[in-house]
């Protein structure tokens, strides 16, 4: 009702219906952008190219420069360059052996070329380092690409995330996305619930930080 006397204020201050409706988007996504977080970032790609171009400008110039160079590869990983971001990886793979977030990067790149075996050995030894990495999440990543291939270790790996990540919103939100995609319709249901329960049970400072993955369970959860 809100919606509609805001509309048609709209509409009668500004005396186009097209240009009310533009407006009132507007609006919407300014104040989710502000207090909750679903609909995408409409500067982040642009920043993310220009950061690509100015990352790329001085690789050329610091051509031993490691650290630049795996930034400029989680940035192509955004972009889904993912065999410009191999290359990158595996030039400087031998800084980093000890670093789960760079094995479980290296991994899902080979994951997102294809390279389903590869892949995950490499996540798994990012794992097997610090088995919290990334807040657990190459646990789904590997659940996602075996769903199709064999959901017994699908399930395995969404066992294996759910230990690590029992007690967030967005863990549960991610869980109830998985058990969907499997096809497990009661699991996923009872998983959206958790993390509206979960967001509902946090205190008031870590409400903004939880809310968009509470929004996202309640639409899947009414889907």
């Amino acid at each position: 009702m809100i919606k509609i006397f805001g509309f048609l204020l709209l509409w009668r201050l500004v005396g186009n219906p097209f240009l009310a409706i533009f407006i009132l988007l507007v609006i919407v996504y300014f104040l989710d952008r502000r207090y909750v977080g679903i609909f995408p970032s409409i500067t982040k790609p642009f920043k993310r190219m220009g950061k690509i171009s100015k990352l790329r400008s001085h690789i050329a110039m610091s051509p031993n420069d490691v650290s630049s160079k795996y930034e400029l590869a989680r940035l192509l990983m955004e972009r889904k360059q993912y065999q410009e971001a191999l290359g990158l990886l595996e030039s400087i793979q031998s800084r980093f052996e000890q670093s789960a977030e760079f094995w479980d990067d290296l991994g899902t790149v080979h994951l997102r070329l294809g390279n389903t075996d590869k892949g995950e050995q490499y996540i798994l030894q990012g794992l097997s380092i610090n088995q919290r990495v990334k807040y657990g999440q190459p646990y789904l990543r590997l659940a996602e690409v075996y769903k199709s291939l064999d959901q017994d270790k699908a399930m395995n790996y969404v066992h294996q995330f759910q230990e690590i990540h029992s007690s967030s919103s967005e863990g549960y939100y991610l869980l109830g996305l998985m058990y969907k995609s499997l096809g497990r319709a009661s699991e996923s249901k009872a998983a959206f619930q958790d993390s509206i329960d979960n967001y509902r049970s946090l205190p008031k400072y870590k409400k903004r930080q939880e809310r968009k993955w509470a929004v996202r369970s309640m639409i899947n959860k009414m889907k």
